[in-house]
């Protein structure tokens, strides 16, 4: 998972594990779900966002998203489903079908919904909502109470390398995040 954001991870102790967990990565056969809180009203209830992934062009630090019939960059496939909007953010869950480096980062910001908080892809400032001062204090103190990208990698799921029994495991919401939401409830109840 990327730096700055939470949740599970599979990590094997021997080579031959390694090399059953890669394949499955490989294979696209592990089950990723992850929850974010993307800038925006995002409109469609469910959706796949496909693009190749490289690095910028310009910033070597972040990734971009190129169209699928430029040569730059491997294929990337996000399925995303809204769970909750609150109008200025709205709260996803996204399975991957692929494993591209800041994949879910760079394919918000590609469809112009950029995560919460996110200072790499520009979502550490306000993206979306007025310019009032009361707003602006608002968002200032959702960026205090998660300070780091608003993504979870919630549910992974593979075959175990051994006893080749399917393995689904769940992380939850941490408090940082769920804080974040209820703030956002809060506000547009408000």
């Amino acid at each position: 998972i990327d730096k700055n954001t939470t949740g599970l991870l599979v990590i094997a102790k021997k080579g031959d594990a390694a090399a059953h967990l890669a394949r499955q990565f490989f294979d696209h056969t592990i089950t990723r779900n992850y929850i974010a809180l993307a800038w925006g009203d995002i409109q469609n209830e469910t959706g796949t966002i496909k693009t190749k992934i490289a690095r910028h062009q310009r910033f070597r630090k972040i990734f971009d998203a190129y169209p699928l019939d430029e040569e730059t960059g491997k294929i990337a496939i996000t399925h995303f489903k809204v769970l909750e909007n609150f109008h200025y953010v709205t709260l996803v869950q996204c399975t991957l079908e692929t494993g591209r480096t800041h994949q879910i980062r760079v394919h918000f910001k590609h469809i112009g919904h950029t995560l919460f908080n996110d200072a790499d892809y520009g979502g550490d400032k306000i993206l979306k909502g007025t310019v009032y001062t009361r707003y602006k204090q608002f968002v200032e103190n959702c960026f205090e109470q998660c300070p780091r990208i608003a993504l979870h990698a919630k549910t992974l799921g593979f075959i175990h390398p051994s006893t080749k029994k399917e393995m689904l495991f769940e992380a939850p919401v941490p408090e940082d995040m769920q804080r974040l939401m209820e703030k956002w409830r809060g506000y547009i109840q408000s």
